[in-house]
């Protein structure tokens, strides 16, 4: 009996100096919990301030284009909604696995290098999807593919702030002025108000209302589509309710736009041309907007009650995926220090960099441009300032040549110093539809210049508006290529800003109509006479 109570005694003795003083375990346990959540915190801070000395400039020419471009206004938003996402995926990812890897190094390292290329090319585009790789890359570096893909999409939807590239944009642009003014002569015509189009310029009779870039649509279609994609990320049904909610973002968008053309069209008739300047425009905007986000809600809601719907998600983690401690997720690896390392290369590398500017060339202007030309004798024009201001060219050349045996050429050269920052030629090809002539046909043929025995391409379209029939020839001036394609000029922009810094270059455009009794072959031979004279004369003003 002694001998079990002696042995009850120590068992005792033993539990209380293990109440008293924590085992060496436990000890380690706390200092993890405690340290986990503040070395991520330092090399959060420390992350985010090594990018923002890296992508100073872009982030710089980003928030520009938001509080600039109309159409980019929401992109404000945008990394509030994102961090928003992510904190209320947290535990999901916890629960997924905090798993360093070393592809997110991988990525982190080609956004880097795309930040170089960029820098060096002088095109925002390519140091906008370098910031986000880069983000994207130390998502996974740090958190692992399993929790990564937790936050796919707030990660995806962070793209919907940079702006479009600008071709693209002016692409996009041109089309939807065509499409609404279209629509806004319908609705119109439909309430029994006389309307005509030609192109973009509405005829209302003693009124003409012209639907310039900024009444294309983009500016609701933008941030409506990145609404629409909210909007079905949080929508929790059947994945093909979800892509007909996004997918019908576009033409409700272009709906709505026409049908404020159209009410433009009504209260201009009635109120006078004031009705589409000003606070009135402005509002008329506003309403439009929170009308088409009122229609996806209703949206959301009939989609809702049609079918079976998806069963709910669980709000937080299944049931045996319990969302991890702090304590349980690793404090550090070898894939952060790499990763921060890298970051530091990169600013570091980009510094140098930075305010690259680029090279331009001396060159005559457009004022000392002769006019006389072998005989052909010009007057020079002057360009309205709405298209001055739409083109944002440096320096531009309109003129109209004739001889006493010829009929009129129109010349038009536009200049840019640098195309690196939106700033770019606007193709023919998509802004002459918007005059209301119809494009009937586009190929590309060889002018012979007798000068130098040199011939080079051109691109020949024939343009029609009624009975009135022009043909036109335009062709690109980069440096010292002579190029017809619209997306070739990009490659060769990117080439000659990252080889010899310089993004310089013109359009060269030629309008001659077809006169009454002139077949197309008498119009195109004095278009190709005319453009073998211009183009040698353009080399002191548009530089090689």
């Amino acid at each position: 009996m002694e001998t079990v109570h002696m042995q009850d005694m120590n068992v005792a003795e033993h539990s209380i100096l293990a109440e008293g003083k924590p085992s060496r375990y436990s000890e380690n346990d706390n200092q993890r919990r405690y340290s986990a959540p503040v070395m991520w915190a330092v090399a959060g801070l420390f992350a985010v301030l090594l990018i923002g000395a890296a992508y100073a400039d872009t982030l710089a020419y980003v928030i520009q284009q938001w509080m600039e471009d109309d159409n980019y206004s929401h992109g404000f938003f945008i990394p509030v909604i994102v961090a928003v996402l992510i904190w209320r995926k947290r535990d999901f990812m916890l629960a997924a696995g905090i798993r360093p890897s070393w592809w997110g190094v991988l990525v982190l390292a080609v956004g880097g290098l795309l930040l170089i290329v960029g820098q060096l090319a002088t095109l925002n585009v390519i140091e906008n999807a370098s910031l986000w790789l880069v983000i994207v890359g130390l998502f996974l570096a740090v958190t692992g593919p399993r929790a990564t893909w937790e936050v796919a999409f707030p990660l995806g939807y962070l793209l919907t702030m940079f702006p479009l590239p600008q071709m693209i944009q002016q692409n996009l642009s041109s089309s939807l002025q065509l499409l609404s003014s279209k629509f806004g002569v319908g609705c119109l015509q439909l309430i029994g108000v006389t309307a005509f189009r030609e192109g973009n310029v509405i005829d209302l009779g003693p009124i003409q209302l012209q639907v310039v870039e900024a009444c294309s649509g983009l500016r609701y279609l933008f941030p409506l589509v990145s609404l629409a994609l909210l909007c079905g990320y949080l929508f929790q049904d059947r994945l093909w309710k979800r892509v007909l909610l996004v997918g019908s973002a576009i033409p409700l968008a272009i709906f709505l736009n026409g049908i404020r053309i159209g009410v433009i069209g009504v209260l201009v008739e009635w109120y006078g041309q004031g009705a589409a300047e000003g606070f009135m425009h402005f509002f008329e905007g506003w309403v439009v907007f929170v009308v088409s986000f009122v229609i996806l809600l209703a949206e959301m809601q009939l989609l809702s009650r049609i079918g079976q719907s998806a069963p709910q998600p669980s709000p937080s983690p299944a049931h045996g995926s319990v969302a991890k401690p702090f304590s349980a997720v690793p404090v550090w690896s070898s894939s952060m220090t790499v990763c921060l390392l890298l970051l530091l290369g990169i600013a570091a590398a980009s510094v140098p960099l930075r305010g690259r500017e680029d090279i331009t060339p001396s060159r005559q202007l457009f004022l000392d441009f002769p006019m006389d030309l072998s005989g052909w004798h010009g007057s020079p024009l002057t360009m309205e300032k709405v298209y001055v201001d739409a083109l944002r060219f440096d320096d531009y050349l309109l003129a109209n040549y004739q001889t006493s045996a010829n009929g009129p050429i129109n010349l038009y050269v536009a200049y840019y110093g640098s195309q690196k920052t939106g700033q770019s030629a606007h193709s023919p090809k998509t802004c002459l539809p918007g005059g209301g002539w119809e494009v009937t046909s586009l190929d590309q043929i060889t002018v012979g210049n007798g000068l130098s025995n040199r011939i080079f391409f051109a691109n020949r379209a024939v343009i029609q508006k009624g009975d009135a029939r022009q043909i036109v020839l335009y062709w690109f001036k980069q440096r010292e290529r002579i190029v017809t394609n619209e997306y070739l000029v990009k490659a060769w922009l990117f080439w000659d800003a990252l080889t010899k810094q310089r993004t310089d270059g013109a359009l060269i455009r030629l309008v001659a109509p077809v006169l009454p009794g002139e077949d197309d072959a008498a119009t195109d031979q004095r278009l190709q006479q005319f453009a073998a004279l211009v183009q040698p004369t353009l080399s002191a003003y548009v530089p090689d």
